[in-house]
């Protein structure tokens, strides 16, 4: 007599709970077993397990047979299976792959979680692909996920990464415009993208409008400034410019105060 479904899950909870090498083979057989009456979480977790094994070659080739298996049984895939597959190919280092499941997926009207769309925009930032970090920040406008602080950051970073500041003080401006509160870091993020240009002017300029609107620049930020004025060699010349800056708006202030 073959194990019934509800004797199958038993095992393999079992064997999961236990962390045993064996789990995924049962897993694999149950998915072929009739009498297991696989679903597409069955599946789903097969190829969980494998994206989650990204240290060999081998475990993401499962996860795409598995995947594939799951397309030609005709049952329509779900989020957590889309998901599931996407998170194997980031781990992989495949964000582009991700990126197609993820037009798949809209196709069909089905949102990605919001940590797959962080991850796979984590991806490209990494690496500094600014042309996918900003696709990817699209999508999940489109989804209607709102972007908070380190969404924003993920994209200023691909940014600064690809060696465009123009583009990484674009989407830092585009963040305070949507009413996110930049952090230092993105704040750092901006300097550092002036400073792989090397263009200290257009760094001043920012600093300047920074301390025009009240916001502090803080730790990171100014290890970023001190460590690349000490390479110049203008620390002193900078310290006179922001010196004089700030006297100018004292005195203007004082000045509206007065009339």
């Amino acid at each position: 007599m073959k194990p019934r479904r509800t004797e199958w899950l038993a095992v393999l909870k079992q064997l999961n709970k236990m962390g045993h090498p064996l789990y995924i083979q049962v897993a694999e057989l149950a998915l072929l077993e009739e009498s297991f009456e696989a679903n597409v979480r069955d599946y789903t977790k097969v190829i969980h397990f494998y994206g989650k094994q990204n240290s060999k070659a081998g475990n993401l080739k499962q996860a795409e047979e598995t995947f594939e298996e799951l397309k030609l049984l005709g049952n329509p895939l779900d989020r957590r299976a889309y998901d599931s597959m996407i998170m194997a190919y980031i781990r992989a280092g495949m964000p582009g792959k991700g990126e197609v499941l993820l037009g798949e997926m809209d196709g069909q009207e089905i949102c990605a979680g919001r940590e797959v769309y962080k991850a796979l925009l984590r991806a490209y930032s990494m690496v500094g692909d600014a042309d996918g970090a900003q696709r990817v920040f699209d999508a999940i406008q489109f989804a209607g996920i709102p972007p908070d602080v380190k969404i924003c950051g993920l994209l200023i970073n691909a940014y600064q990464m690809a060696g465009q500041s123009q583009q990484a003080l674009i989407a830092f401006e585009n963040m305070r415009s949507a009413g996110i509160e930049p952090n230092d870091k993105c704040i750092a993020l901006v300097l550092a993208a002036y400073e792989k240009e090397n263009n200290l002017k257009e760094a001043l300029d920012f600093l300047i409008g920074l301390e025009r609107e009240r916001i502090m620049v803080g730790k990171e930020s100014s290890e970023i400034l001190a460590g690349w004025f000490r390479r110049l060699g203008v620390v002193k010349e900078v310290e006179l410019v922001l010196r004089e800056y700030v006297a100018k708006e004292v005195r203007c202030e004082s000045e509206i105060l007065a009339h």
